[in-house]
């Protein structure tokens, strides 16, 4: 049980907005989002009316270890009487600032698990990085208040009613938190829209985006007619009426709170270490589909013996139980010979293991959390689940999705392929990428593989950073970005260690880096989702915006500079040359390996000959990562050229394939 400081009657000010803070955080937010995975057993029930006196508030959160347990009270600062209540108006007028609190948490949460893993001799890293001046928190804020003023426009409303609606189509288990701090904190911020000022003014007024000493203030739209500076001056001098919003303002450390602090700890150790919250094992494999579960890796068929895992030569051929968790298993009937034995033995099975980057483990922002023209409640539906995936969908991605996919196009994976070529692969796969990935941090990266050379199948890893060690966000980015003598110690590094972890007749791929000018070429001019209700936000803009704040995924690609452009790539090519030299001439123990291009050029190919747009092979939110339609054909291209020049990586094609079908059906499903 987790246990809560006590909350005194009578507090200060800013204590008793401590107070309120620390319970809506908990109530609200942690409690529901992450009692399946810190508090195993723990279940929680939330009972929480929002009041609209400045600070009246009353917040109950039960929670109880079992079932049959009595729930104990956890929380329940209370205010003054109900009697005197602000008007309903004023209290949905203020339901939105909870969206600020909610995207930025995710893109701080994204960004402290893109940073570089620890060490071994490593100090222990500092907190998760919620602070408010964060360019990830601006870019947070503008979207979301962009989104408002659209909503409103859009359906001919009020902000309030626009906020309302907004609030309404989040998840149930968010709308809470969402009244909550919009209760608390909202007023001055729908003053500020009723006013006219736009997103940039507003967030610059919250100082939830700040100007560098020296550099200049940075703005998505274009500034007002009396300068972007008046304006933000202006709105600062409103913001100075509110004691409440100074008070929010003043933290610089969500996890400064104490109550808070253990939680973000362990969020930053499980996100830094890649490994499923919910392992009861610890085999590395989970029951548990997200926050590093089998989205990631082959599901575990028995989370409570470490021997029973995706991946391993079966025990005793399973004649009595499943260990490899490829649903076969059990003694044929009609001649007594285990099933894994007569369809499995001598068929080359064999698993894949992605190291990569995002891409790799495929980032995606739905677009319709930002357009208003096709929001709805169902727009929002998967945004718990993206949230504790790092916003990566790794279950429809090239290399080991297994879904259909729900968010566009479809799903075609090398996983998939090598199942339905061996069925005995059946859920063998494991996504070992990160947002942020790059030859650096994928030294720590690795330690997470789950194989064991003695007891496991051989596995196909494709080793594919495409972007992150030319790409980063800093203003000298040539100076930041992998030298080729870097590169070639980060892979060969990486390699001696698969060579102590894979079984012996394993393959390795190395991927090329992607040619990066296809974003700027194909998207620079063309708008943003953001920008298509007015035609005012442009791809230009947005890679502007994100490279003033030191947050572009890519300075050197997504720019005006041409030159940059080029000198970007050239330094893209030298790396790939650099695993294309690797290839020809490092030999090792357990696996051969290979190298191949990114195929971004052959992919763009098939497209057109489909009828589609370059563009479209292009997250279209952040512009910069491939899409899902990008990742099923590049899953056609790779498996030809396997196919045609390494036929031996594939492995051979199993003749019992049909028969495993008939007696498993779908083999437990993924």
């Amino acid at each position: 049980m987790l246990s809560l400081p006590p909350f005194q009657k009578e507090h200060s000010e800013r204590q008793n907005t401590d107070c309120v803070l620390s319970a809506i955080w908990s109530c609200f937010f942690l409690f529901p989002f992450l009692q399946h995975w810190l508090f195993r057993g723990v279940s929680c029930v939330i009972n929480a009316g929002w009041l609209c006196g400045s600070r009246s508030l009353v917040i109950r959160c039960y929670c109880r270890r079992h079932r049959s347990a009595e729930p104990q009270l956890l929380i329940q600062p209370s205010g003054s009487s109900q009697a005197s209540r602000m008007k309903e108006e004023k209290a949905s007028r203020q339901t939105f600032l909870n969206l600020f609190c909610i995207l930025g948490l995710l893109l701080l949460l994204k960004t402290a698990s893109c940073s570089p893993l620890p060490r071994g001799k490593d100090p222990r890293a500092p907190s998760l990085p919620f602070g408010l001046y964060k360019g990830h928190t601006c870019v947070g804020c503008v979207l979301v208040v962009s989104v408002i003023e659209q909503l409103a426009q859009w359906h001919n409303s009020t902000v309030k009613a626009a906020v309302e609606r907004l609030c309404d189509y989040i998840p149930e288990k968010l709308q809470g938190f969402c009244y909550v701090l919009a209760e608390l904190y909202g007023p001055h911020i729908a003053e500020l829209i009723d006013k006219e000022m736009n997103a940039d003014v507003v967030c610059h007024s919250l100082r939830l985006c700040k100007q560098d000493p020296g550099q200049p203030l940075c703005h998505l739209y274009s500034p007002p007619k009396v300068g972007l500076s008046v304006a933000i001056r202006k709105a600062k001098r409103i913001m100075k009426t509110s004691k409440d919003l100074k008070s929010f303002m003043g933290f610089s450390s969500v996890c400064a709170f104490p109550l808070l602090a253990n939680l973000c700890e362990k969020i930053k150790f499980v996100l830094r270490n890649k490994l499923p919250f919910e392992d009861f094992d610890g085999d590395k494999f989970s029951t548990f589909p997200t926050l590093r579960g089998y989205h990631w890796r082959g599901r575990d068929c028995n989370d409570k013996n470490t021997t029973v895992y995706p991946g391993r030569r079966p025990d005793n051929w399973d004649a009595k139980s499943d260990s490899n968790c490829n649903g076969i298993w059990g003694v044929d009937p009609k001649d007594g010979i285990p099933y894994e034995e007569k369809f499995c033995k001598g068929a080359d099975s064999r698993g894949v293991v992605l190291l990569g980057d995002s891409a790799g483990a495929h980032f995606h922002i739905p677009p319709e959390w930002m357009t208003v023209t096709q929001m709805s409640a169902k727009s929002f539906a998967n945004l718990p689940m993206a949230f504790s995936d790092e916003f990566d969908w790794p279950q429809f991605s090239e290399i080991t999705g297994f879904l259909n996919s729900t968010i566009g196009g479809w799903t075609d994976s090398l996983y998939l392929r090598l199942r339905k070529r061996n069925r005995c692969n059946h859920r063998d796969l494991q996504n070992i990428s990160q947002n942020g990935g790059s030859s650096g941090n994928l030294l720590s990266l690795i330690k997470s593989l789950a194989r064991n050379q003695l007891l496991d199948n051989p596995a196909i890893v494709i080793y594919a950073t495409i972007g992150n060690d030319v790409c980063n966000g800093e203003r000298d980015t040539l100076a930041h970005m992998t030298t080729p003598k870097e590169m070639l110690s980060n892979v060969v590094q990486a390699l001696r260690y698969l060579d102590s972890r894979l079984p012996n007749g394993s393959h390795v791929i190395l991927t090329g880096l992607v040619d990066g000018r296809f974003l700027w070429d194909n998207l620079h001019d063309r708008y943003h989702p953001l920008g298509q209700l007015n035609k005012d936000v442009t791809y230009s803009q947005v890679y502007s915006f994100l490279d003033c704040l030191q947050v572009s995924p890519c300075s050197g690609w997504l720019t005006p500079n041409e030159t940059l452009r080029n000198l970007t790539s050239e330094r893209a090519l030298q790396l790939s040359n650099v695993l294309k030299e690797i290839a020809r001439s490092e030999k090792f123990a357990n696996f051969d390996i290979f190298y191949m291009d990114f195929p971004l050029r052959q992919t763009a190919e098939e497209w057109r000959k489909m009828g589609g747009e370059p563009w479209q092979l292009i997250e279209p939110v952040d512009g910069f990562h491939p899409s899902q339609i990008a990742a099923a054909l590049g899953t056609g291209i790779t498996w030809q050229k396997a196919l045609h020049e390494w036929p031996q990586v594939l492995g051979k094609e199993n003749p019992f394939n049909d028969q495993i079908e008939a007696i498993f059906k779908d083999q437990g499903g993924h």
